[in-house]
């Protein structure tokens, strides 16, 4: 029995894994790049994906500031931004699951107040 002589290296398992790595760095690229207010979302098991009409994203994150597009306010500025809203406007209210309970009841009392009916609570399946 002979040895067969190596001619030559097999890149295709190389090349296998540099397309492995190059789908994760594109998807990890990709959601660092949207700049999203980062939250902890409790688990809800109705959850269903935006609707893609017209709507408003109201984020609360850990420490319990308050967000709307990317944007702190306070209770009373988040306010006068709503007084000028139509009111069927659908509005998404992303909570931390960190942050207190209170800062929660209080942004979704203060949309109650304002009329607003279309409110949905932002959970993760």
């Amino acid at each position: 029995m002979s040895l067969k002589k190596f001619d030559g290296i097999n890149v295709v398992p190389m090349i296998d894994i540099m397309l492995v790595l190059l789908v994760i760095v594109l998807t990890t690229a990709t959601f660092i790049a949207k700049g999203i207010i980062p939250l902890d979302l409790p688990q809800g098991q109705s959850a269903r994906e935006f609707p893609p009409d017209q709507k408003l994203r109201i984020a609360i994150d850990a420490t319990g500031k308050v967000f709307v597009d990317r944007s702190e306010l306070t209770l009373e500025e988040l306010k006068a931004r709503l007084q000028d809203r139509e009111r069927k406007t659908p509005i998404f209210l992303s909570c931390d699951k960190k942050a207190s309970y209170e800062r929660f009841v209080s942004v979704l009392d203060l949309l109650k107040q304002l009329g607003f009916r279309k409110i949905n609570i932002v959970t993760i399946r």
